[in-house]
C-alpha cells in the first residue's frame, strides 16, 4: 500500500480577529506531536488557489472559521464537503468557493485527496483588524485546541487500523 500523505491546513487571515483561528491552531498543533506522515500548512485564501495546495495528498483536514445562525463562539464542528452542499445554513466565503473549486478540480483531473474533513470553529468577529482573537474565542481557545488535537489523533489512529468511509 502506498504511504499516505496527510495535510492539516489552517485557512484564514490572522489579522482579521477570529478569522485567524485556523492558522493559530496550526501553529500550536505543529508543536503537539502528530504522526510523521502529517504535513502542516496555513493559507489565507479559499477557492481555486487551494487546489494546488491540496493536490497530491491522500487525506486532508482543513481548519477554518465559520459563522452559523445562533452558533456559539468556540463550538467545533467536524464536517465533510457534502455537509456544505446539503446545507444552506452554513455561509462562509471560504466554504462556498472551496466546494466550487473541488468540483472544478475533479473536472480538471487534479489528484485530489480521497478524504477531506473540515474542522470548522464557530467565531464571533471576522471583520475587525486585529492579530488577537476576540475575548469570547480567546477564552475558549484551550478547549478548542484540545478538541481539534484529540479529533486529529483519533482520526489518524482509526485510519491506521480500519478503512474509513
Amino acid at each position: 500500500m502506498e504511504k499516505e500523505k496527510i495535510l492539516v491546513m489552517g485557512i484564514g487571515n490572522d489579522i482579521l480577529t477570529d478569522d485567524g483561528i485556523g492558522p493559530k491552531l496550526i501553529g500550536d498543533l505543529v508543536k503537539m506531536g502528530l504522526p510523521a506522515e502529517v504535513s502542516f500548512k496555513t493559507v489565507a485564501v479559499g477557492g481555486l488557489e487551494l487546489l494546488e495546495d491540496i493536490s497530491g495528498y491522500t487525506r486532508i483536514f482543513m481548519i477554518d472559521a465559520i459563522k452559523t445562525a445562533g452558533g456559539r463562539p468556540g463550538n467545533v464542528y467536524f464536517l465533510s464537503p457534502d455537509d456544505f452542499r446539503a446545507s444552506m445554513h452554513i455561509s462562509n466565503l471560504h466554504d462556498i468557493s472551496f466546494i466550487t473549486a473541488l468540483e472544478l478540480g475533479k473536472k480538471l483531473n487534479y489528484e485530489l485527496p480521497s478524504e477531506i474533513l473540515i474542522i470548522a470553529v464557530e467565531i464571533s468577529e471576522d471583520l475587525e483588524f486585529s492579530e488577537t482573537l476576540s475575548p469570547a474565542l480567546q477564552k475558549q481557545y484551550p478547549g478548542i485546541l484540545s478538541k481539534v488535537y484529540k479529533f486529529l489523533l483519533e482520526a489518524l489512529m482509526y485510519q491506521n487500523t480500519h478503512s474509513h468511509n
